[in-house]
């Protein structure tokens, strides 16, 4: 198997979480009166946050705005640019660092892409210094595509800027439902899940990823 481009989800798969996006999530529907729990979210962990919103207002059994939405999702956006600029929790899973390296030696391109919008995605890139170290080579936000995950428009984004015409010399690694589906509708050659995010292996397992794994490190192994 060749393969040419590897695209990482970032939260929750090469960035650590602990809860952060739950809790903003959780947050900015409290601003504008709405109780929901955290173990609700996770489900909605990948999607595009106006789509999360969306979903989990229609869960609620309320009617709602573009307008609603939209400002729940600029509370959402203040409160994660505020996390991804400031916490000192912000930081690479372990070993992703060394893994993406690995990649790249090998002749691999990396990309991210997320369910998040691009200024947070630039936020975090910036803070972690990612492209500037080499580690990574591009990234792309759910914003910036006609519809997020599991839509494969992010990953057909990035093979067209990398000039790959053919996705099974592509592979994704995700934490979520979405991103397992995400790699299949792309077509691409291996889908790889990680048990580091929202998700379990139990969890996961369904979804029939063409591998589970419980750390980064592991996926080496599965390309070589």
């Amino acid at each position: 198997m060749t393969i040419k481009l590897a695209v990482f989800d970032i939260a929750g798969t090469t960035l650590a979480d602990d809860d952060a996006i739950a809790k903003a999530f959780k947050n900015a529907f409290e601003v504008y009166g709405f109780e929901i729990n955290e173990e609700d979210i996770n489900p909605l962990m990948g999607y595009k946050k106006p789509l999360a919103i969306q979903t989990m207002l229609e869960k609620l059994g309320e009617v709602f705005s573009e307008e609603l939405v939209a400002d729940i999702h600029g509370e959402f956006e203040i409160k994660m640019l505020a996390h991804y600029q400031n916490s000192p929790d912000v930081k690479p899973l372990p070993g992703a660092e060394n893994v993406l390296q690995h990649l790249k030696e090998k002749g691999i391109r990396i990309a991210l892409n997320t369910g998040f919008s691009r200024s947070i995605a630039d936020t975090i890139l910036n803070r972690l210094q990612w492209m500037e170290r080499g580690l990574v080579d591009d990234y792309i936000a759910s914003d910036e595509v006609e519809a997020g995950r599991p839509q494969p428009f992010m990953i057909q984004a990035l093979m067209k800027r990398a000039g790959i015409d053919d996705a099974k010399e592509v592979i994704k690694i995700g934490d979520t439902e979405v991103d397992i589906n995400e790699g299949r509708n792309a077509g691409c050659a291996m889908v790889v899940a990680v048990t580091t995010g929202a998700f379990t292996k139990d969890q996961l397992a369904p979804y029939k990823p063409d591998h589970i794994i419980d750390d980064l490190s592991q996926l080496q192994a599965l390309i070589y």
